[in-house]
């Protein structure tokens, strides 16, 4: 039997500084392949290339990925500033309906970073261009020298709510997470449950109430270590088992939904 297919997210980038490609991070497809136990696909994340309709007809669920390029602000109805960073408007027209569409048909998928923002967006919610100049808070970004070992190490704790669905994921009530981050959620959107947060109080874990299918999201990057990681390994076989009862479940074979969380 075939495996599920989960559709990861591109990013467009420019190879070589003058190339035009869409791009997935290798990390990405072995958490989805190794872990989750589903086949991932690279989404060229264009209009002029997908459609929502289309995504949901092919795919069992969703990965959206994080990337450097941030939602634009009129997206959440703010004006673009020089914080705000560079922008993917034609990710956005992609990600943001097709993550509403997803909540609405229980088609489950998986947020991080940029994804984890993009939720939150696509519910109504409001994000900060930059979580460093809020008073109180870390730096949350990406250290700029090191290895990549270096860059994807645990730096802080994130608190999870007592009884929640994160906490009854990780058996614990605090796990330690890396951070590669600039912006954050400011409000958080129609439905959004903010289940983990970090020690100065930024969100780092969310899902959208009520929705039938799998809608966690995190701001920081699961996919590092994945296969390894007392974190990582639970959430993304946690995405897996919810795609694989999706997919049965469209294909009608006698094989009951995951729980929605």
């Amino acid at each position: 039997m075939s495996r599920p297919i989960v559709g990861v997210i591109g990013n467009s980038d420019l190879l070589n500084g003058q190339y035009p490609a869409f791009t997935g991070g290798k990390m990405n497809a072995e958490a989805v392949s190794d872990v989750a136990g589903c086949m991932p696909l690279l989404i060229p994340a264009h209009p002029n290339f997908v459609s929502p309709e289309e995504l949901m007809g092919v795919c069992d669920g969703f990965l959206f990925t994080g990337g450097r390029p941030n939602v634009h602000p009129e997206e959440y109805g703010e004006p673009e500033t020089e914080a705000h960073g560079a922008f993917d408007r034609c990710r956005d027209a992609v990600t943001l309906p097709l993550i509403r569409a997803c909540v609405e048909a229980g088609l489950p998928f998986l947020g991080i970073c940029r994804g984890f923002q993009e939720i939150n967006v696509a519910m109504g919610g409001t994000l900060y261009p930059e979580i460093r100049d809020l008073p109180g808070r870390m730096n949350h970004r990406m250290p700029p020298d090191g290895t990549i070992e270096e860059k994807f190490a645990l730096r802080h704790p994130v608190r999870l709510s007592e009884g929640g669905v994160f906490h009854r994921l990780f058996g614990t009530d605090e796990v330690m997470t890396n951070t590669l981050h600039g912006q954050g959620i400011k409000t958080p959107g129609a439905r959004i449950v903010i289940d983990g947060y970090a020690p100065d109080g930024t969100p780092e874990a969310i899902y959208v109430k009520d929705a039938p299918g799998f809608t966690l999201s995190v701001q920081w990057h699961p996919e590092w270590n994945a296969c390894q990681d007392p974190v990582s390994r639970p959430l993304f076989a946690a995405f897996g088992e919810a795609v694989h009862a999706y997919a049965a479940a469209r294909a009608g074979v006698s094989r009951p939904l995951s729980k929605a969380v």
